[in-house]
């Protein structure tokens, strides 16, 4: 693969940034984590021998309690397994998750009321939330959700606001005029009132949720895609691209879009920040996603209404504050390294 030597001296200038390059190996790594969280943070165990058989139940099909010589046909309750093996003594073992709890199970104290504070003992290392749910549980997997949310929302939203601000500035005249009117308006439109309308008729989803985003949140990339096609279209390159006779579709594709990207390429740390912060404040709002989904939104309302508790309301802020801040260091390293006026390209 060749790469283009511009390219390769905004990749080195990116690497030359150190908080940027740091923090992208870390938010790689948290998203490592996050999509293969059933292999530490889950209820299932990872690995079982009983009677000279291997069952492996994280990736697979639930497996009832009578497999393994227990008096129930529904999913093994495999923490309560491992002690019957170590009690029993018969070369059975359970290999269990570093935190061997799903983010929806309730784990409850016969003596106390839930919240209970972190414990070793009870391997709730960040203790549990005020209905008995692990709360790394929840946490990582309520990160997972964010993630998701954001980078849907990132790849339509970027999608559309390419596409429309390109045709936008290469066409410009009367097609310019009314989409210029149509954002306009659009923009005018309260977002939240939506949500609250939409969200006291229906329950949303993760779908419905971004579709709603993106139909609200498109046009903010329009307005620099179409000062860019502006400019562009007016270069040397593009005018003699049309000499020779090279169609729209082709001048857009192969000539405006490579040399405005290196700009817009720096929004992408930014927007899925502000698609973590958008979802997390609707859930704390209530007009996000519903119960029992896991989410940061909720964690954050459960934490201000129980501060005697203070260990929900500190990992779910400590949570956010690590994502966020990553992603703008790597934001302002993008920013920084992929600059245009460093780095001026003509083709």
């Amino acid at each position: 693969m060749n790469w283009n030597p511009i390219t390769l001296r905004q990749l080195k200038r990116f690497r030359s940034i150190r908080r940027g390059y740091y923090s992208l190996w870390i938010f790689g790594i948290m998203m490592f984590l996050a999509f293969s969280a059933e292999m530490w943070v889950n209820s299932r165990a990872l690995m079982v021998y009983y009677s000279g058989q291997w069952y492996f139940p994280t990736y697979g099909d639930m497996i009832p309690g009578t497999v393994f010589g227990l008096d129930y046909s529904y999913e093994t309750n495999y923490r309560e397994l491992q002690k019957k093996f170590e009690k029993e003594k018969a070369g059975n073992w359970v290999l269990l998750p570093i935190a061997p709890y799903n983010a929806f199970e309730t784990d409850l104290d016969a003596t106390h009321f839930p919240p209970h504070p972190p414990s070793l003992e009870a391997r709730h290392y960040l203790g549990t939330d005020s209905i008995g749910r692990d709360l790394l549980a929840r946490l990582v997997y309520g990160f997972r959700v964010c993630i998701l949310f954001s980078l849907m929302l990132l790849v339509i939203n970027f999608s559309i606001g390419i596409t429309v601000g390109c045709l936008m500035g290469y066409w410009g005249g009367a097609f310019d005029l009314i989409f210029q009117r149509v954002i306009e308006i659009w923009s005018s439109i309260p977002f939240l009132y939506v949500i609250m309308i939409i969200s006291s008729m229906v329950v949303p989803n993760l779908t419905m949720l971004v579709l709603i985003s993106v139909f609200f949140g498109w046009m903010g990339l329009t307005w620099y895609m179409r000062t860019l096609t502006y400019k562009e279209k007016a270069r040397t390159y593009v005018l003699a691209a049309k000499a020779l006779g090279a169609g729209n579709t082709r001048i857009i594709l192969k000539h405006i879009l490579p040399n405005s990207l290196s700009l817009i390429i720096t929004f992408v740390p930014f927007s899925v920040a502000g698609g973590i912060s958008s979802l997390t404040a609707l859930d704390y709002l209530g007009f996000g996603l519903p119960a029992p989904t896991p989410s940061w939104g909720e964690l954050l309302q459960q934490g201000t209404n129980n501060l005697h508790a203070p260990w929900i309301i500190s990992s779910t802020v400590i949570a956010l504050v690590v994502v966020l801040v990553t992603i703008t260091f790597i934001g302002e390293a993008v920013r920084e390294a992929f600059d245009p006026k460093m780095h001026t390209i003509f083709e």
